[in-house]
Formats: structure tokens, C-alpha cells, sequence
């Protein structure tokens, strides 16, 4: 590529730092000051040289980058194959706000795919041989995990979407605190003037769902009802769609339905279709993630929306801190919110949605 001298148009093609420097008449140790040391730069000549960077298109090598900071700035995660029978798209959603927190740090995401915790860890390894990966992000907490001793054993750091089971005091996590938003979710429906409120959730040996099980039967027990109305079963459409017609079986029946997904919460909307009653007019119902399809049943699905641009910003700030050798791991509980549709409200749907937070 033809070399620019001083201002004027840049040829296509790979742009250097030196380019950069020539184009705007400093020194090409001013440039890497402007990117990488801002503090060394005159204000005025930084944002110069960063317009430039703009106008030529310039991008630093990572490759060099690396070499010279021992970083590779990249994070490592699984993605978990996609299931037809499932609404939530809560992965999806989470891996897309951890690439946007990621590149706002100047790092990047590389994927691996993996079936079953043991083959997950082989994949870590072979990434960690045959790629200068900086960290990890785990999803899917639960106790005894593999993940995490596998990956102590080699010294790389890591952070997991979901909190320590084993109560691991350094670990470093960033988790949706379940119990406040089922607690949030009962108690809205028991304002509704329901008393017989059921929970389908998931079973006994989920950790997440243990602990969403127990915000329902707090609630429960803080407004004086019983917690006799329970089905477990697997995040399922057709199971959870049984579980429902179960509970509307019962001689004194559940009029109110919280659930601990979306997936669950629609096989409930399809087994109150199927006795032609009415979500929200006969029996409330209420999810969990705030899928997109939440808005756009009818009537919509009350639902609790995660904070997932939070947990991906506090598990790359967890990442970052572990990289730069902080001794107490960061770990983040945050609260879930309320999104409040027609499947849960007695009167005449309204179109609206009311956010509420859990509390």
C-alpha cells in the first residue's frame, strides 16, 4: 500500500500506526500514548489523533498487541445448542450483552461448543493450547462443578453467571437473585385477590430452582396461604402444559399459576386454552426471563425480566479485576423486575406493560 505523507486521502488497504502518525504529523509513540496511555497526550492532540484513527479505518494489531502485554483480550465461553421446546432465549440474549461489555473493555468473545460438563472442560483446555485465551465465563452453576477445579488446576481466571451453590467465598460471580423475584411474582397475583397460588417449577436437584421455589413459599407464608399447590418438572412446553391441567383437576383448584420460566409459564397458557378459560380473567398466570415471546401471547405473559446487561457488565469488570490480581473476587446478586402483562391481571386487558421491581 502507498505510503501517505501528511493530510490528504488514504489509499484502501491496511492501515498502520505509523500511517497514523504520518497523517497527522506526531510521533508514532504519540499514537500508542492516545490509544493505550491517554494521560501521556495533550487533550487536544489525542482527539486528532483519534479522529484519525477513525477517518483511515485504523485497527491495532492484536496479534502484536498481545505479544507486547502478554493479553490476548480474549474471553472464553460455551454456547449451549439451541432446544425447539424452549421460549426462553435467555442465552442468546446474555452472549450478545457479553460481547457488547467485552468490547467496551477492548476484548472479544471466542465460542466453543461442547456437550456435557467434561467435554466443556476438555474444550477449555484445548482452547487454553491452542489460543492465548485471557479468562472464562461459566453459565450454568450448580454444586460440586467440575468447571471450577479444572480451571483453579491451570491458573486462568474466570467468572460464572450464577452464583456459588457450594457457597465458594472466592468465586467470583454475578447472579439474578430468583427467590426476591418469585417472592415479587406471588404477591402480585395474591393482590389480585388470589389465594390459591400454585408454582411449577423445576426439579428438587436445580439449584436456580430451588431457590425460586423457596421466594414462592416465602411469599406464601408472609401473606397466610398454603404452599400445597406444587409441580416439578423439566423446562418443558408439554410437561409443564400436564402440570397445569393437574392443579385446574384439583377439588379446590389453583386460580393463580407462578412458574419458573417462560417455557413453563406457556404450556400453562395452552392448557387454560385447552379448558377455554382465560389467563388473567380466570386464572393468572406468571413467567420468568421475559422471553420475547412473553410479549406476544395473548394475552401477554407476565414475566421477570433479568438485568443481563448488568451480569455481563459486572462479570467482565469480575474478569478484568482477577486479570489485574485482586485478591477478593467480585460477586453480584441483582434483582429481577416485574413486567406486568395481561396474563395476570383480573380486569380488561389494557396492551400495557407496568415494570415492577422485585423486591
Amino acid at each position: 500500500m502507498p505510503t501517505p505523507t501528511g493530510r490528504g486521502p488514504v489509499p484502501h488497504g491496511h492501515v498502520t500506526l505509523s500511517d497514523v502518525a504520518r497523517f497527522v504529523g506526531v510521533s508514532a509513540q504519540s499514537v500508542s500514548n492516545a490509544l493505550n496511555n491517554p494521560g501521556r497526550v495533550a487533550p487536544e492532540t489525542r482527539a486528532k489523533i483519534l479522529a484519525a484513527v477513525e477517518e483511515l479505518g485504523y485497527r491495532p494489531n492484536r496479534s502484536a498487541r498481545a505479544l507486547r502485554n502478554q493479553r490476548s483480550r480474549l474471553i472464553g465461553i460455551r454456547v449451549e445448542p439451541s432446544r425447539d421446546d424452549r421460549a426462553a432465549l435467555l442465552f442468546d440474549q446474555f452472549l450478545h450483552a457479553l460481547a457488547e461489555s467485552a468490547a467496551a473493555t477492548g476484548c472479544h468473545l471466542i465460542l466453543c461448543q461442547a456437550d456435557g460438563e467434561d467435554n466443556e472442560v476438555a474444550a477449555y483446555r484445548e482452547l487454553l493450547s491452542t489460543t492465548s485465551v485471557d479468562a472464562f465465563v461459566l453459565t450454568g452453576a450448580h454444586r460440586g462443578d467440575s468447571r471450577v477445579a479444572a480451571l483453579r488446576d491451570v491458573g486462568v481466571p474466570f467468572a460464572m453467571f450464577g452464583r456459588s451453590w457450594d457457597g465458594d467465598a472466592d468465586l467470583a460471580w454475578a447472579d439474578v437473585d430468583g427467590r426476591a423475584g418469585l417472592h415479587a411474582a406471588t404477591a402480585h397475583v395474591a393482590a389480585q385477590g388470589h389465594r390459591r397460588i400454585a408454582h411449577v417449577g423445576w426439579p428438587e436437584e436445580s439449584d436456580t430452582g430451588r431457590d425460586r421455589r423457596a421466594g414462592w413459599r416465602e411469599a406464601c407464608a408472609d401473606l397466610g396461604l398454603a404452599d400445597d399447590l406444587l409441580e416439578e418438572v423439566a423446562d418443558d412446553f408439554d410437561q409443564a402444559r400436564a402440570a397445569a391441567h393437574r392443579l385446574l383437576d384439583l377439588a379446590d383448584p389453583a386460580t393463580a399459576i407462578t412458574c419458573s420460566s417462560d417455557t413453563l409459564a406457556l404450556g400453562v397458557l395452552r392448557a387454560l386454552a385447552d379448558r377455554g378459560l382465560r389467563a388473567g380473567a380466570d386464572v393468572a398466570v406468571t413467567g420468568f426471563d421475559n422471553s420475547p415471546a412473553a410479549a406476544l401471547t395473548t394475552p401477554g405473559l407476565t414475566s421477570l425480566r433479568q438485568p443481563l446487561e448488568q451480569v455481563a457488565q459486572d462479570l467482565v469488570t469480575a474478569i478484568e479485576e482477577l486479570i489485574h490480581g485482586a485478591e477478593a473476587p467480585q460477586q453480584t446478586l441483582l434483582q429481577p423486575e416485574l413486567v406486568v402483562r395481561e396474563s395476570s391481571l383480573r380486569g380488561p386487558a389494557t396492551g400495557g406493560t407496568h415494570p415492577t421491581p422485585a423486591s
